[in-house]
């Protein structure tokens, strides 16, 4: 019988990363799963605590020092037919492997973006919040750079605000003022967009969540992207437009560096 995620993409999953053997923020990324997977009506095949506890052995058990974390909860095996609730119970995978999302030359002198065509789900159709595994609609836009040569594409929603990059938050700072958009706007609350906002508070720096515009990202000061794989990543072009003087910015390199302080000095 075949596994409803392979035939519908019917699953949550999430994404976390390993520092000096250590999972970085496992409870807040468990919480999230178990949010997702309420929200879709997915049953997880264990408790919490268990679930940690597994997540923990399967990093011991592999020996990862400094990789990832993959989690996927599908609804498990069921029949062609579109209904789930005749699906067996539901599967726990776990996965331990490496991950350089961008090359580490980028992270020096920064990336270049375009704007996809590809209009971000609307919020009403899929909850942002939830961390699906279907990631269609996030591909067809990662085609679009990759069509372009650059890495990677920013997605708007149906209004023409900002939403997210294809796997990352977005953030830009305009005369030291950091704005990023709301989860309304069709961008995921991302574990390291919600550090990376405590961590510049720490530094004194306003930030503000805000429908933000192309026209925000063209004039803006500096752009950077976060997210559990990418981290914290400086834009240095998005649609040929250059952002500052061509270089990650001081805001943006600061929060890196910050970022990289917390992440290695704190685990789960």
């Amino acid at each position: 019988r075949p596994e409803f995620a392979l035939l519908y993409g019917d699953g949550v999953f999430e994404g976390i990363r390993v520092y000096n053997s250590r999972v970085f923020e496992l409870e807040a990324h468990i919480r999230r799963l178990y949010d997702s997977a309420k929200a879709i009506r997915l049953e997880i095949p264990m408790g919490r605590s268990e679930l940690i506890s597994a997540v923990e052995k399967t990093v011991e058990a592999n020996g990862v020092i400094d990789g990832y974390i993959r989690l996927l909860v599908t609804r498990g095996v069921g029949t062609l037919g579109l209904n789930p609730f005749i699906c067996e119970d539901s599967r726990l995978i776990i996965i331990a492997d490496n991950i350089q999302l961008y090359p580490e030359e980028l992270y020096e002198k920064g990336m270049k973006v375009i704007s996809a065509t590809t209009v971000r789900n609307h919020p009403l159709a899929i909850p942002p919040q939830v961390k699906s595994m279907n990631y269609l609609n996030n591909i067809l836009a990662k085609i679009e750079a990759l069509d372009n040569d650059v890495p990677e594409a920013i997605m708007y929603n149906h209004e023409g605000y900002v939403a997210e990059a294809t796997g990352d938050n977005v953030f830009i700072v305009r005369d030291g003022v950091i704005y990023t958009p709301p989860a309304e706007a069709g961008s995921l609350e991302g574990i390291t967009r919600g550090i990376v906002i405590g961590l510049a508070r720490e530094e004194n720096l306003e930030v503000v969540e805000k429908n933000l515009t192309r026209f925000d990202l063209y004039i803006c000061d500096e752009f950077f992207l976060t997210g559990t794989a990418a981290e914290v990543i400086g834009i240095v072009e998005i649609d040929g437009r250059v952002i500052g003087d061509g270089k990650p910015g001081p805001i943006t390199k600061l929060l890196r560096k910050n970022f990289f302080k917390y992440a290695h000095g704190k685990g789960k």
